[in-house]
């Protein structure tokens, strides 16, 4: 399954460390990459009052930056293609950015570089990885040099997690829950996925005539690339989380190896299960793994805190694209009220 899919079954047992480039984070801060593509328009702008200008110095739109015989490649051009090729992500990435930044200001709440190192080295650690080597895996895995980690994801969290400035609290059933989710049994299912409610149901009627080609409907119908190449194979469904709510519920109905759920509407997509068992629950003391799932439980409150104040924080927030043409009006709220979670007051249609 992929990482972001609303139908995300979860991490394979014994993978607990959060993968903090992911999900949320990246959906949130785009793909960080650097380029500063507006360059070329601010320095014409600027050269209008500008006495070295004037004298004759090269603009930076105008600078060459590579050469092929005797023709140069502007810098212009270089921006151009670049806006052409990555400027709707890249344009959200600062949008994104610059409103985490507006919020921090009108809040007063600030994010030292010596926050960010520790974080990075916090990370680093619990991947068994010094920092360097961390690193390099961002940068071979994710495309994230060390500056653009720092800047549009470590940052970026630290700032929501500030604005959100909620305690975190950790109920009994919360931490009964999590100790199933780890150490109790999950669902062994393959799963296929469709897009559309119509073919699911002459998908379904297929598959209900023959059961045991399920695979290989799979292979033939199914929308969602990685699990239709594993002939609909997906890392076991946890009990209370990881998977989508009614997806869950539906596989812990089934009881019998080969039976086949009914379709299973998951946002805008829908879904078919096959049962194939259950793993066996892993005996552990309640007591002797509490702090390690009270730990877990916390980053898991944490990050659904920073993507509630980050929606917060864009519903609020007046958002002109003129690259794509689009624009986002802020939702009213009752004048002088405070959005939820972020200890930021609004003012009604600001």
């Amino acid at each position: 399954m992929q990482e972001n899919s609303s139908i995300n079954t979860g991490p394979k047992r014994g993978n607990r460390g959060p993968m903090l480039v992911s999900g949320t984070l990246l959906a949130l801060l785009a793909a960080g990459i650097g380029f500063q593509v507006w360059r070329a328009e601010d320095t014409k702008a600027a050269e209008q009052g500008n006495p070295a200008a004037a004298a004759g110095q090269v603009s930076t739109s105008d600078k060459p930056v590579a050469r092929v015989n005797r023709q140069s490649i502007l810098y212009q051009e270089l921006a151009r293609e670049c806006v052409e090729r990555h400027g709707r992500e890249v344009l959200d990435n600062v949008i994104n950015r610059t409103l985490i930044q507006q919020a921090c200001a009108e809040a007063g709440v600030a994010v030292s570089d010596a926050e960010v190192n520790r974080k990075i080295v916090e990370i680093s650690k619990k991947f068994g990885l010094p920092v360097d080597q961390w690193e390099k895996m961002l940068l071979a895995e994710r495309g994230l040099s060390p500056i653009q980690y720092r800047r549009d994801v470590i940052w970026p969290m630290l700032a929501l997690e500030k604005l959100a400035g909620t305690e975190v609290r950790i109920t009994q059933q919360m931490m009964k829950e999590a100790y199933v989710d780890n150490y109790g049994p999950r669902v062994k299912a393959r799963m296929m996925v469709v897009d559309n409610l119509r073919r699911a149901q002459e998908y379904y009627e297929k598959i209900r005539q023959s059961p045991d080609e399920f695979e290989n409907f799979v292979r033939d119908y199914s929308t969602e690339p990685n699990s239709r190449a594993l002939g609909g194979t997906v890392p076991p469904i946890r009990q209370f989380s990881g998977a989508h709510e009614e997806l869950r519920k539906a596989a812990f109905k089934m009881k019998t190896p080969g039976e086949i759920s009914g379709i299973i509407q998951v946002d805008h997509q829908y879904v078919i299960l096959k049962f194939e068992g259950r793993t066996e629950p892993v005996e552990h003391d309640l007591d002797d793994v509490k702090i390690q799932l009270d730990q877990e439980l916390r980053e898991r409150e944490v990050q659904k805190m920073v993507a509630m104040t980050f929606d917060e924080l864009k519903s609020r927030a007046r958002i002109d694209n003129h690259l794509t043409g689009e624009s986002k009006a802020p939702v009213e709220q009752a004048s002088g009220t405070v959005a939820p979670g972020t200890g930021v007051k609004t003012a009604a249609g600001q």
